[in-house]
């Protein structure tokens, strides 16, 4: 490895970490945060969707934006919005300005994941790439283990807000590394989107067939964040004010439109962020139908734990991210094997299994009642959990990737990560009125029993949609499979193989 290509790892696991802690970092935290600033439920709520509709809203176009306008660019400037983000987090003298910076957080984080992949596809190649994924997957997986248990320790013995102002260390280390770096400037191709592609070989970086780099589809983007703002804004606030009140009714008519045209403005556009076709085949369109109720299940069943343990159980935040661990652990452990397992017998069964898994999980967790003891109906539930998810994500990831055309992976790999935030963006959108406005030892009861059966649903899709038919081809690109490991149980150290 050249002295440039180290800089270059550096600067990619650097700058895809302090994305990845912050979101493993933010749940043992919001008990602090509204203790503090007030709101409740609410301002929980908005702490977490904030940050996933910026994300959601841009993960899309952030690969385009990328290949336009220079990924050393692209990058920096994820780095500095993100920085500024999180030193406005860190002063925050209320609520709404808090969720006001987390906005802006998850746009800057939504630069950096594909930029730093991109650097990395576009220094390294062959077997070199593989390798160098591998170390960025490890490297940034571990923010899943760190963030919780941190930012409990953050909490307990000095204050919230560090949580957000330790970014600036890593970020100001990346934005030092990144000095001087210069790399050429990559083009889409005209073959087909994609969010992190490496060049045809015996292609420069900064070429395509036609010489024209692609349009980045902003009119899209900015459908998909007004669609996706309005009803979720509907969805939070109606718990308050109702769904007559027009602050409500409005914005959710509102958004529902958008993401009508919304589609049908993907469905017309030469070059659309994304394509609509891909949703055809089977195992791409009944795969990210199965990652909408897994992963709805994933985030929302994750914050009411954090949330229960400590406002409920009298846990510190410190012992609510410490009760986390094993889930993260577990999963690390265990997804690259199942991953090889479904690349050798098909996806189906796993894909089938691992969410009715998680969901008996979560059904332990339903057991949960006073005198609360963690060690008998918490942790046997969170265990189980962990297993089914480490049996669901790689296969998932492999069916769905498997499952689209090479020069499209990349694309492929940016919609179901899309669509795992925004699924759980409209979950815990959902929250407080799953909990009926307070959280106690019923609510709590009655939204495990929810969450598990949305990984029921998740199972039975997989179990009635997912085919073992051969792939298209017979292995992920490992540059396709890490762009969807920025997500709970996803991390992986190398590329996934495809269904046989």
């Amino acid at each position: 490895m050249t002295p440039v290509q180290r800089r270059v790892l550096g600067v990619a696991v650097l700058a895809s970490f302090v994305a990845f802690l912050d979101g493993a970092i933010v749940n043992v935290a919001l008990p602090a945060m509204t203790r503090e600033l007030g709101g409740g439920i609410t301002t929980q709520q908005w702490v977490v969707d904030a940050y996933l509709l910026a994300l959601g809203s841009l993960i899309l176009i952030a690969g385009s934006l990328s290949d336009t306008f220079g990924r050393v660019r692209i990058l920096r400037a994820g780095l500095l919005i993100f920085g500024a983000a999180s030193l406005a987090c860190t002063v925050a003298p209320g609520a709404l300005f808090l969720i006001v910076a987390r906005a802006v957080q998850g746009a800057g984080a939504a630069l950096l994941v594909p930029s730093s992949l991109a650097l990395i596809t576009s220094t390294f190649s062959g077997p070199e790439q593989g390798r160098a994924i591998g170390r960025w997957t490890a490297w940034t997986g571990t923010a899943f283990l760190a963030g919780p248990l941190v930012g409990g320790l953050l909490v307990d013995f000095t204050s919230w807000r560090l949580i957000f102002a330790i970014n600036v260390l890593p970020i100001a280390a990346t934005l030092f590394l990144l000095k001087g770096l210069a790399l050429p400037r990559a083009v889409a191709y005209d073959a087909g989107p994609s969010t992190a592609a490496s060049p045809p070989s015996g292609r420069r970086a900064d070429a395509s067939p036609s010489g024209r780099p692609r349009r980045i589809d902003g009119t899209g983007a900015v459908l998909a964040a007004v669609g996706l703002a309005g009803t979720v804004f509907a969805l939070i606030e109606q718990d308050r004010l109702g769904w007559a009140h027009p602050a409500v009714s409005v914005p959710f008519v509102a958004g529902l439109v958008a993401l009508a045209l919304f589609l049908w403005w993907e469905h017309r556009r030469p070059n659309p962020m994304m394509p609509l076709p891909l949703f055809r085949i089977r195992n791409f369109g009944m795969g990210n139908l199965a990652t909408t109720f897994v992963y709805a299940g994933v985030s929302l069943g994750q914050l009411m734990v954090a949330l229960f343990l400590q406002e409920i159980a009298g846990f510190t935040a410190a012992a609510a991210g410490l009760a986390s661990l094993p889930v993260a652990v577990i999963s690390l452990l265990l997804a690259g094997s199942f991953g090889t397992l479904a690349g050798k017998y098909g996806p189906r069964l796993f894909m089938a299994a691992g969410p009715i898994v998680c969901g008996g999980g979560y059904w332990l967790m339903t057991m949960a009642a006073e005198p609360f003891n963690f060690w008998f109906q918490l942790l046997p539930g969170l265990l189980v959990f962990a297993v089914g998810l480490s049996v669901t994500v790689a296969p998932l990831t492999a069916a769905i990737l498997g499952s689209v055309p090479p020069e499209q992976s990349g694309i492929g790999s940016a919609i179901n990560n899309a669509v795992s935030r925004v699924a759980g963006l409209i979950a815990i959108a959902l929250a407080g009125v799953l909990l009926g406005g307070m959280l106690d030892y019923e609510s709590f009861r009655r939204i495990m029993g929810i969450t598990a059966g949305l990984f029921l649903v998740g199972g039975v899709v997989s179990a009635f949609g997912i085919t073992n038919k051969p792939a298209i081809h017979t292995e992920v690109p490992v540059v396709a499979a890490a762009n969807c490991q920025d997500r709970p149980g996803a991390a992986s150290t190398g590329a996934l193989p495809a269904v046989k």
